[in-house]
């Protein structure tokens, strides 16, 4: 499969491409910096140099010409403002949304944030990146033409991947290895029944590539 992945350079991104070249599929990162070229390249991606807050959705849907799946996992960081919450985090997301319609990508898989509520209250940063990514949720459910699978993963780490995880509709607070929310990306690309769900992800104790099946229904 070409699966084309928003914010290409980021932590969880750069595994997930990894995962996805070494299994035999085709991903494409889209990056803002020509700089980051080398680093998608080094783990088997090809590097697409699009800025998606500025591009238009033909721009966007031109790149997406061919693929087979979209995954947003951009990000404005944890160090910007509220502005980029909205224009990143939000906005993006509804752009990679129209493109992917344009060009006739039906599987979309977002990378959301536990919490993720358009209606959350408060006036911290935070609060808004949690109503951005909540809005942009929203966005892509309501959209019949797509085949959208939403990810909540929980407090991100740095640890070792242990393939081991808790994936349902509800999980409760936890931790989760980066390697391990790359891990059930891949599974949920190759899983179009989880189309329709939204799914939060914590470490746990069973294997990712069962727990994508169970919440399948497979």
């Amino acid at each position: 499969m070409r699966i084309v992945i928003a914010g290409g350079h980021g932590q969880i991104a750069l595994r997930l491409e990894r995962l996805l070249a070494a299994r035999g599929d085709e991903p494409v990162g889209l990056v803002r910096d020509p700089g980051q070229r080398g680093d998608l390249e080094a783990v088997g991606a090809e590097a697409a140099v699009l800025d998606l807050e500025s591009a238009s959705v033909d721009e966007v849907a031109g790149v997406l010409k061919g693929a087979h799946a979209v995954v947003f996992a951009a990000g404005a960081g944890p160090n910007s403002g509220a502005g980029r919450k909205d224009t990143v985090d939000r906005a993006a997301a509804v752009l990679l949304a129209d493109a992917a319609e344009r060009a006739g990508v039906r599987r979309y898989v977002m990378v959301s944030a536990m919490g993720a509520d358009a209606t959350h209250a408060g006036d911290e940063v935070f609060d808004v990146y949690l109503r951005a990514k909540g809005a942009a949720d929203d966005a892509v459910r309501a959209r019949p033409g797509l085949d959208w699978t939403i990810l909540r993963p929980g407090m991100l780490t740095d640890d070792a991947g242990t393939g081991l995880v808790l994936l349902s509709p509800s999980t409760g607070r936890g931790p989760v290895p980066r390697d391990d929310v790359a891990a059930a990306l891949a599974e949920l690309l190759d899983t179009p029944s989880t189309a329709g769900l939204t799914l939060e992800l914590i470490s746990g104790n069973v294997p990712v590539a069962v727990a994508v099946r169970n919440v399948a229904g497979n």
